[in-house]
């Protein structure tokens, strides 16, 4: 039995968007025998509270996991373990460029759009010395391809660029593309379900599965929720989370449905949705949300009248 996931940052509320992607992974784990596990990625910035609203939200909507949360926090040894390997096979050196140094090498003609130039790739040890009385250095991978091609369930196979991406912050803290890689061979997740804004990290983090021995997983990435403008979703585009929209009368079964409805899929229960669900049928458009609707299609209309 494989396992699938789903691993929001404790940033603040989900917002219908992330609410969608969570069950999106929960029906492909679901409809390939997988189990699906629920892990936060509290490495970066986190609000104190969110989990335990993410969890709540969760729960409202009646998305159910098959083991403990995980949590990164609690795994920093094992991000340095695997740096460490990397390490011990020549495949990590130190960067001691500002984000303004890589932006300006990287607008150079001859850069791959979004690739780390290699500014600080071959420095001397007196070079590298030198540099270290100036700024901490971040790890960067020392990659021997340039791009790499993995299978995604809606976009087919995608090539996409691999650099000497960072792996340890120059502050101590695991690099989000370490951090996912190691957690999923650590816990058997060989299905990654998330929004398409991550398709083009998958390449890096395929690579990096294979050069620490782990089995590279099966990638979906789906449709971004996004504004009436065009633009990621977020809280300030009026009432786009449970809590808001819960304000307002609706509960958690209703704006499952709504959601589930949104795919093409029966909303009449997480399980008739599941026994309907077909990867192929799937919108394969971004979902736009308009707030101001939403009650007006959920409630029913005695209870505008009130």
């Amino acid at each position: 039995m494989g396992v699938g996931r789903f691993a929001p940052s404790p940033t603040g509320q989900l917002h219908l968007g992330n609410l969608r992607t969570a069950i999106l992974a929960w029906l492909f784990a679901r409809s390939t025998g997988r189990q699906c596990l629920l892990r936060i990625e509290d490495l970066d910035r986190v609000r104190s509270g969110a989990e335990e609203e993410q969890l709540s939200e969760l729960a409202s909507i009646g998305l159910e996991f098959d083991a403990p949360v995980v949590r990164q926090s609690d795994r920093l040894s094992s991000y340095l373990e695997a740096i460490e390997s990397l390490r011990e096979k020549g495949l990590v050196f130190e960067c001691f460029c500002t984000r303004k140094d890589i932006s300006g090498a990287a607008s150079a003609p001859h850069a791959a759009p979004g690739a780390y130039p290699g500014t600080c790739r071959n420095l001397t040890a007196e070079e590298r010395a030198a540099r270290a009385q100036q700024r901490p250095a971040a790890l960067r991978l020392r990659s021997a391809v340039d791009q790499f091609t993995i299978q995604d369930e809606l976009f087919g196979s995608y090539t996409g660029v691999v650099d000497d991406f960072v792996l340890l912050r120059n502050d101590g803290s695991p690099a989000y593309n370490l951090a996912v890689v190691v957690d999923d061979g650590a816990y058997g997740i060989d299905q990654v379900v998330r929004g398409d804004d991550l398709l083009s990290s998958a390449p890096r983090q395929a690579y990096l599965a294979q050069l620490l021995g782990l089995p590279i997983p099966t990638y979906a990435h789906v449709p971004l929720a996004l504004n009436v403008q065009g633009q990621r979703l977020a809280k300030r585009d009026g009432a786009v989370t449970l809590e808001d929209l819960s304000e307002k009368g609706l509960n958690g079964a209703q704006i499952r449905a709504y959601l589930l409805e949104s795919l093409g899929l029966p909303g009449t229960s997480l399980q008739a949705a599941l026994d309907a669900f077909k990867p192929s049928d799937l919108p394969r458009e971004p979902w736009v949300v308009e707030p101001e609707f939403i009650v007006d299609q959920l409630m029913p209309p005695a209870s505008h009248n009130r």
